[in-house]
């Protein structure tokens, strides 16, 4: 896929505030500081368009942005950063949750997990979750560049070994990098073919 257009459209905490869903969306969401801002300017090959922070837990809203004036990239805040408030981060939770389960034209949601760390509880957490809504959904593995190739397969595929635990079949999984754009292509080519049978479903 190509990226010709990419504009930041909107910035809401309320789903009813949301903009309108008659076309694709795909959302982005992960544990805190797991370079979600960093993959998806890489993505859209657009620097500082979704804006990128040192400090953990920056994104605060559901923040739209319009591709190719023909899908949206949702940027969602992060989970499992405890240095805001209890009351916040259960706002937070509210807040994803409704969008996740409520959002209409919601295709698909790229989880993305720090390839430089095993399994981690609440991103496991998270993916069961979605499992358990029905909601489907693609795991990114990011920071490829930090971490050697052998200790990336045995993360990639302990994650894989912990899912299989529960799960029958596995989502597409993705490795990805934003310092050599590893990934890149792949990722936009998914969500290429998703807008195309999406495209044929409406046209039935």
């Amino acid at each position: 896929m190509r990226i010709d257009k990419a504009n930041f459209l909107t910035s809401n905490t309320r789903f009813d505030f949301l903009p309108n869903d008659s076309i694709p969306e795909y959302a982005f969401i992960g544990r805190s500081n797991v370079g979600k801002s960093s993959l998806i300017n890489m993505l859209v090959q657009r620097r500082g368009l979704a804006k990128t922070s040192s400090v953990p837990g920056k994104t605060v809203a559901i923040n739209h942005f319009i591709i190719n004036d023909a899908w949206y990239l949702v940027d969602l805040p992060g989970y499992g950063y405890a240095q805001h408030s209890k009351k916040t981060r259960e706002q937070w939770r509210v807040m994803i949750n409704n969008y996740i389960t409520r959002r209409r034209n919601l295709v698909c949601t790229f989880v993305l997990v720090d390839s430089r760390l095993e399994p981690q509880n609440n991103d496991v957490g998270f993916m069961e979750w979605l499992g358990e809504q029905q909601v489907p959904f693609c795991i990114v593995f990011t920071k490829a560049d930090k971490v050697s190739k052998a200790e990336l397969g045995r993360n990639v595929e302990a994650m894989r070994n912990r899912l299989l635990e529960d799960w029958e079949e596995l989502p597409p999984i993705f490795i990805t990098s934003s310092e050599t754009k590893q990934g890149r292509d792949e990722v936009l080519d998914y969500i290429e073919s998703q807008n195309a049978i999406v495209a044929d479903l409406m046209n039935r």
